[in-house]
């Protein structure tokens, strides 16, 4: 049946939403209670890493939570995709002049994982909000 379907779908993205937000909510909490696990990676030309840091764990709280509500979520999609290419100057920084974070450097490996990761993350962020529609292909 159609509706039942469709209660599923919309059920479903629901829940992903949910999924998708709650990390981003967390990790923007901790932007604001260590910091300093944060600084390494943001480009010198930005400067004031803490204020980097700060305004990013803001909003990657802000949009967490905005996605979890249908109303919210084009808006909290449009915001994501912004910010997880903007973002993404920070991992490449971290990559080209090897930086550790948290004891850790990635190999090149990892930085390319983290890549298609970052790149995952925007598509699914742009579906949640209806940005990419996909649609059921009919039996013909």
């Amino acid at each position: 049946d159609t509706t039942e379907r469709n209660t599923f779908m919309h059920m479903l993205k629901h829940l992903i939403a949910i999924a998708y937000g709650l990390p981003f909510v967390i990790i923007g909490i901790g932007h604001f209670r260590n910091p300093e696990w944060f600084e390494p990676i943001v480009p010198d030309l930005l400067g004031a890493p803490r204020f980097w840091v700060l305004v990013s764990g803001f909003f990657e709280i802000l949009l967490g939570l905005l996605i979890f509500f249908p109303r919210t979520r084009r808006i909290a999609s449009l915001g994501f995709v912004g910010m997880l290419v903007a973002l993404y100057w920070a991992n490449i920084n971290m990559w080209i002049n090897d930086i550790e974070v948290g004891g850790t450097r990635l190999s090149q490996g990892g930085h390319v994982l983290r890549g298609f990761i970052q790149i995952l993350l925007i598509a699914t962020a742009a579906w949640i909000g209806g940005l990419i529609p996909i649609r059921r292909m009919r039996n013909r």
